[in-house]
């Protein structure tokens, strides 16, 4: 009887050894997977992109320059506010109002087109005269004269469009005032930033927006208006209702930034809002819609 039970008992264990190794196997030749073979317990996480905005850089404060994108067409047109920060305030806002305008719905981008704006180019003057780099109301804007002027310039007390790279001079003019152009071109993180972000992405064409003359100004850098600016040029202001000029001569300028476009082969205009506290969004809403649709598929 125990030799019964004994080899019932040795019978029992090497069917489950037996089984042991079927199942191991995994029911072919193949080993078994071992835990580096299998899925890992916790996924890498890869970031997603920001693919509505980048940061250009930082201002010589240490704020950021920011561009924001709306589309995905080949042809990037970029428009430029603030590049006189508080002293053309109303620059910004009329940047800020295209935006609302991009962000109601795709269908306001045509196909083919990026836009890309860019509200504030000098965040270091806005701030000095508003308080703030980001949105604000033309009430907060103070009074001050002083404080608007103050503006103008970056935190090096530098004039941001006395510093790109056409006739530019380190001892610059701004009507009949002294400036400073910087102390070789794009010295200024500002300029420099944009400059490398334009060298990048090699937009169609350029709007920047100024204040106050009212008109829409082509670019040159002693090489000819580009046959495209010069389309552009009528372009803008027959939609919008600014008069059309073929250059700016009201004053000396040194350091420009269209005419730094020009240099490069870039066609890029000047949009002079009519003063220093409106935005005149409909007539300009005119001519983006205008420029838009000529760089549409």
């Amino acid at each position: 009887m125990k030799n019964a039970i004994i080899w019932g008992i040795i019978i029992l264990v090497l069917v489950i050894i037996g089984s042991f190794f079927l199942w191991g196997s995994n029911g072919n030749d193949e080993p078994a997977p071992t835990i580096t073979d299998q899925e890992p317990l916790v996924k890498e996480v890869v970031p997603a992109v920001d693919k509505t905005k980048t940061v250009l850089g930082v201002s010589a404060q240490g704020r950021d320059l920011v561009a924001y994108h709306y589309g995905d067409g080949a042809k990037e047109v970029i428009f430029i506010g603030g590049i006189h920060g508080g002293y053309s305030w109303n620059t910004v806002l009329v940047a800020y109002e295209l935006m609302d305008y991009l962000a109601a719905g795709t269908s306001t981008v045509p196909a083919g087109v990026k836009v890309t704006v860019i509200p504030a180019l000098n965040p270091d003057g806005l701030f000095a005269t508003v308080g703030t780099t980001s949105r604000f109301a033309a009430a907060q804007v103070p009074a001050s004269e002083d404080l608007r002027v103050a503006g103008r310039f970056n935190g090096n007390t530098v004039d941001l469009n006395r510093n790109f790279d056409c006739d530019w001079q380190a001892n610059a003019k701004w009507q009949n005032k002294d400036v400073s152009g910087g102390t070789t071109v794009f010295s200024e993180p500002e300029t420099l930033a944009v400059k490398n972000y334009i060298e990048q992405v090699k937009p169609a064409a350029v709007v920047v927006w100024y204040s106050a003359a009212g008109g829409v100004f082509a670019s040159n850098c002693h090489d000819g208006v580009l046959p495209e600016t010069a389309e552009l040029t009528k372009l803008f202001a027959r939609a919008s209702g600014y008069r059309a000029y073929d250059n700016f001569n009201f004053y000396e300028i040194t350091g420009d930034m269209v005419n730094w476009l020009a240099k490069e082969k870039i066609p890029a205009i000047s949009v002079l809002l009519t003063d220093h506290k409106s935005t005149e969004w409909s007539k300009n809403l005119a001519g983006i819609k205008a420029l838009l649709n000529y760089y549409a598929e």
